[in-house]
């Protein structure tokens, strides 16, 4: 479903080649599909179609405004875990309503200032959030709406640290403390307590974990509905999973098959809140080989991309599909995979200039051989890529490019030294 392929033995986003861009706009270099991110939007919102749900983007995955500006002019609204995020969904357009603020640990000042753009969801996660929260909307004058983030227990088989569904993770509220709250705030003149928000982890890469979760919270639905609890919102969160190798995820329809079905005669709000399932395809990491060195058990490809430029393989040991820029035709990969049957192949890592022995993008990987000034491409990179970049070392963030068809603008500029110590300087 991506815009990224090789023509003629050379790498291109969507009409314009790959070597172009780095020629123009240097390395390292973020660059997004338009057609890409707009096809994968379109995809989920026409595989849930049938509930009719708001599909509210996590910023946190992905927070470029004008990549906003472009998910936003496609119907999205959006999911904000700090009241930056928030700032950043306005900026972009779209109407406070549209927001839900979401985030296990939001300040009191946080709280105050959402309500007072009007925020239109708050996902709570403790009954310590939740009286906070009420108490704000009493001294701030407002009603507003919120859902309890429930626990639901349940294991998404995902990485340890990105797993959030567990009674032992720091997520959301146990199922018996919820029926507890729920009946306390049920007449709260300032809160409208309504809705339940799950979110069990991401990449989930199976369904059976969705399927499961939606099972025990329509169960949690029905038992409130005893106490006389009407539950009319029910967010299903995000997580779902994307291909960074061949097939490790299914498709969006899958996901949607199976859990579209359990809504049957219910009346429910529906909200999604998908990222990387969006716009991890939608972008690639372009970085040129500095040097390449023979250790004596290892052979190093140096490149100038780094840790503070993606840091998910150093965070998470993440997979990203590495290949050559423009390797010639009879190199071009076949799919997705570490290992390629190709000519004359090496096995390198690929390492950045940053003095960490975690600043890794990929180990062990079987390249065609490799040469200093060689461009190599980092694919899926458009989600927990740019946005999770850093300026350790003193390194100036990498600039981010958009393309659509034959046409590529800047939408984030490179930084200079100047906005290295631009907070610094004259304090």
């Amino acid at each position: 479903m991506d815009a990224f392929s090789y023509v003629g033995g050379v790498l291109h986003c969507e009409q314009v080649p790959v070597p172009q861009l780095a020629e123009q706009f240097g390395t390292p270099l973020y660059v997004y599909s338009q057609a890409t991110l707009e096809t994968a939007y379109d995809r989920m919102a026409g595989a849930f179609a049938a509930l009719s749900p708001k599909i509210c983007f996590s910023i946190k995955s992905c927070h470029n405004l004008h990549m906003l500006r472009l998910l936003h002019s496609r119907g999205a609204a959006f999911d904000a875990v700090s009241i930056g995020e928030v700032r950043r969904a306005i900026e972009a357009g779209a109407d406070a309503a549209d927001i839900v603020f979401a985030g296990v640990g939001k300040t009191r000042t946080e709280i105050d200032e959402a309500l007072q753009l009007g925020v239109g969801c708050f996902n709570v996660e403790s009954s310590e959030e939740l009286a906070a929260l009420a108490d704000a909307a009493t001294v701030n004058g407002k009603t507003t709406t919120a859902a309890l983030r429930v626990n639901p227990d349940v294991d998404a088989k995902t990485h340890p640290y990105t797993t959030t569904g567990k009674k032992e993770n720091k997520f959301g509220i146990d199922i018996d403390e919820a029926r507890t709250l729920f009946s306390q705030y049920r007449k709260h003149p300032h809160l409208q307590l309504n809705g339940i928000h799950v979110h069990i982890g991401s990449p989930v890469n199976t369904v059976a974990p969705y399927v499961e979760t939606v099972q025990r919270t329509l169960a949690l639905i029905d038992a409130l509905a005893k106490d006389g609890i009407n539950i009319a919102l029910l967010n299903l969160g995000g997580g779902w999973g994307t291909c960074y190798q061949d097939s490790d995820a299914p498709p969006i329809e899958d996901y949607a098959a199976a859990i579209v079905p359990l809504f049957a005669e219910r009346n429910l709000a529906i909200h999604l809140e998908p990222g990387r399932s969006i716009t991890a395809n939608a972008g690639i990491l372009v970085t040129r080989v500095t040097y390449c060195k023979q250790a004596r058990t290892r052979k190093f490809a140096i490149v100038d991309a780094a840790m503070t430029d993606l840091i998910r393989p150093a965070l998470y040991d993440a997979y990203h599909f590495i290949w050559p820029v423009a390797p010639g035709n009879d190199q071009t990969p076949k799919g997705r995979t570490p290992d390629q049957a190709i000519p004359n192949a090496e096995t390198v890592d690929i390492v950045g200039p940053v003095c960490e022995s975690s600043d890794f993008l990929a180990k062990g990987r079987s390249l065609p051989p490799l040469a200093a000034g060689d461009l190599i491409a980092v694919f899926s990179a458009g989600a927990y890529g740019a946005v999770m970049t850093s300026q350790y070392n003193s390194r100036p963030r990498a600039p981010e490019v958009l393309v659509y068809g034959s046409r590529a603008r800047v939408i984030r500029r490179r930084e200079t030294y100047d906005d290295l110590v631009a907070a610094e300087r004259d304090i």
